[in-house]
C-alpha cells in the first residue's frame, strides 16, 4: 500500500478593513487561530488580503485616487517588521502554516508596493515570499513588478508547497517553474470575484478564477487553495467609496489533483475546509508529471532569473526570509545574512531539474 499523508487545507474567505493595516492584521491573527481550532494543516488568504487588494485602481482617476494610492502606500507591510511577526506568532500559536497575500512597501525608498504572498511555517518563522511578476492592467498603477525569487515550492512535512497571485495563473512559464519542482499544495491567491456570465465579447479581462486554478491542478497534479478576499462598498470608507466600482464576493474552492472541486464556491465570510491526501497527487503525477516524465527537456526549457529586484535596480539580495519571527534584531544585522541567502539559494537552484535551466532552441 501507499504509505499516505493527509493533510487539511484551508481557505480563508474574510474581509479585510480597508485602508487600515493594524486592524486588518488583528482579524487575520484571530481567522489563523480559528483555523487552527478546525484541524487545518496550511490557511490560505487571497491576494494582497492585507491590508485589503487596491480596488480604487480600477475606478476613473481622480484627486481622490491619488489619496487612496498615499494611503494604502501608508498601510502597506515591509517584510520583516512587527507585523510580520505578529503573523509568525498566530501561525506558531495555531500550529499551522499560513500563506497571506499582502501589499508588500519596498523598505528601502519607502514608496513602492508589491502584491506579494508571504508564506509562513508552523514553526513561527518566514519560509518565503513571492512577489507578483506582472500586475494585471490597472494593477501596474499601483504594484510595481516583481522577480522570480520566490518562484519556488516550500518543502514541508507534509508535501511541497507553492502559491501564485491572481492571473499569473494566465501566464504559463510560472506555473511552469512550479510544477517543475514538484508543487504538491498550490495558493491561487485572488481578489476573490466569480461572475456568473462572461462579458460580451471583445472584452477579454475578467477573473477567470475557477477557469484558470482548476487548470492548474490539473496540469501540475497537486491540491490548489483557489482563495478570494471580500470586500463591498458598505464596508469601504465613506471617502473612497466613489472609487469602489466592483464588488469582492469571495468564491473560494478547494480543488484536488485531477482539478475537481472538493469543497466550495464559498459564500460569505467563513473558513473552508477540505481534505488531502499524499496518495491523490502521486496518483496524478505518476500519470502526468510535466516537469519529469511527461516533458521533453531535450527540445523545450525553461531559464528563470532568481535575483531578488529592488526599486532603481534589476538584481540585488535575497529577501532572507529564514529567520525565527523574522524579528529586524533576530541574528544580528539583516543585510549580510540576506546577501549570504541569495548566494546559497543562487547554488541550490542551479541543482533542480533541467526544466527550470532551459532556452528553447533555435531551428
Amino acid at each position: 500500500m501507499t504509505s499516505d499523508t493527509h493533510f487539511r487545507l484551508a481557505a480563508v474567505q474574510a474581509a479585510a478593513v480597508p485602508f487600515d493595516r493594524d486592524a486588518s492584521l488583528e482579524k487575520a491573527c484571530r481567522l489563523i487561530g480559528e483555523a487552527g481550532t478546525m484541524g487545518a494543516t496550511i490557511a490560505a488568504f487571497g491576494e494582497t488580503w492585507l491590508p485589503g487588494y487596491p480596488f480604487f485602481c480600477h475606478a476613473p482617476t481622480g484627486p481622490n485616487t491619488f489619496r487612496a494610492m498615499a494611503e494604502y502606500l501608508d498601510n502597506a507591510v515591509e517584510i520583516p517588521s512587527p507585523t510580520t511577526d505578529r503573523l509568525c506568532a498566530a501561525a506558531e500559536a495555531a500550529g499551522l502554516d499560513v500563506v497571506i497575500g499582502v501589499a508588500e512597501r519596498d523598505a528601502v525608498t519607502k514608496g513602492t508596493v508589491y502584491c506579494t504572498l508571504l508564506f509562513i511555517g508552523r514553526e513561527g518563522r518566514l519560509l518565503g515570499r513571492h512577489r507578483k511578476l506582472k500586475p494585471t492592467f490597472t494593477e501596474r498603477s499601483v504594484w510595481a513588478d516583481g522577480d522570480a525569487a520566490g518562484l519556488r515550492v516550500h518543502e514541508r512535512p507534509y508535501g511541497r508547497i507553492s502559491g501564485l497571485n491572481c492571473w499569473e495563473h494566465n501566464t504559463m512559464l510560472p506555473g511552469y517553474a512550479l510544477a517543475a519542482q514538484g508543487t504538491q499544495i498550490h495558493v491561487a491567491a485572488w481578489p476573490g470575484r466569480e461572475p456568473a456570465v462572461a462579458p460580451p465579447s471583445p472584452t477579454p479581462l475578467w477573473p477567470r478564477q475557477l477557469l484558470l486554478s482548476r487548470a492548474f491542478a490539473s496540469q501540475a497534479g497537486c491540491y490548489v487553495i483557489a482563495v478570494g478576499g471580500m470586500r463591498s462598498r458598505e464596508i469601504t470608507p465613506e471617502r473612497y467609496r466613489e472609487l469602489s466600482t466592483i464588488e469582492y464576493s469571495g468564491d473560494s474552492v478547494i480543488i484536488d489533483p485531477r482539478g475537481e472541486v472538493i469543497a466550495g464556491p464559498a459564500q460569505g465570510e467563513t473558513i473552508l475546509i477540505a481534505d488531502g491526501s499524499r496518495e491523490a497527487v502521486l496518483a496524478a503525477k505518476a500519470l502526468c508529471d510535466i516537469g519529469g516524465h511527461y516533458s521533453r527537456p531535450d527540445l523545450l526549457r525553461l531559464i528563470a532569473s532568481i535575483a531578488i529586484r529592488r526599486s532603481g535596480s534589476s538584481t540585488a539580495a535575497s529577501p532572507g526570509v529564514s529567520r525565527r519571527r523574522c524579528g529586524s534584531d533576530a541574528n544580528g544585522a539583516g543585510i549580510p545574512r540576506r546577501q549570504s541567502l541569495s548566494r546559497e539559494r543562487s547554488l541550490r537552484l542551479t541543482k533542480l531539474p533541467a526544466e527550470l535551466r532551459m532556452v528553447i532552441p533555435r531551428p
